[in-house]
């Protein structure tokens, strides 16, 4: 008599369970890069935001660092607000000074450049070109712009509104940048601070 080995084949339950198992891990896997994806995505938005910002810092510093008599002999500052301020400054270095506007448009920071031209020199607004700084501004009731006078030592309370022009030594600028409330990251706050050079006493 010989012995027949019948194969046994999975059963439909064994099979189901089999599927139910593997689901199980597919989704647990799709549900990890998809969080991997997301929190990169968070992370370097958030490093985005500062970098950009830290970035735009240098050509606005030394914009208003070097700043000084208009082309007709106006004050280095024509304006001081907690959102917009206003100076002269030879951007190009062409012996020419230029009227300078950094402010606050909805979310955006913004900058307009007037050149002197004409003769005699007049600075026309209709001629101001305007290009967006910096995008998702959130400050509310931080203030973009701050000014401190000769006595500032690094602790004292800024010059309170409406600021006089004559009084201004160093100016803080602090943003909170977030481009979108409703997502992470948290906002990022970058600030720093420059002193005018030919207005420098005991600064």
């Amino acid at each position: 008599m010989y012995n027949i080995k019948k194969n046994k084949g999975l059963t439909l339950i064994e099979i189901l369970i089999t599927v139910a198992i593997f689901s199980i891990i597919m989704g647990a896997i799709g549900y990890f890069v998809r969080d991997l994806f997301y929190y990169e995505d968070v992370f370097s938005g958030g490093l985005t935001s500062y970098d950009e910002a830290r970035k735009i810092f240098q050509p606005i510093s030394s914009e208003i660092r070097s700043a000084s008599p208009s082309s007709l002999g106006a004050y280095p500052i024509e304006r001081a607000d907690t959102t917009s301020f206003i100076f002269f400054s030879d951007i190009d270095n062409d012996g020419l000074k230029e009227r300078i506007r950094y402010y606050l448009s909805g979310t955006n920071l913004m900058r307009g450049e007037i050149i002197s031209s004409g003769m005699p020199l007049q600075y026309l607004s209709e001629n101001e070109s305007l290009v967006e700084v910096i995008h998702g501004i959130r400050n509310e009731s931080t203030p973009i712009f701050t000014y401190f006078d000769s006595s500032y030592n690094g602790s004292n309370a800024p010059l309170s509104q409406p600021v006089s022009v004559f009084n201004v030594r160093l100016i803080k600028i602090t943003l909170i940048i977030d481009n979108d409330p409703n997502k992470p990251p948290a906002p990022v706050t970058v600030t720093t601070q420059i002193s005018i050079r030919n207005l420098k006493d005991n600064l």
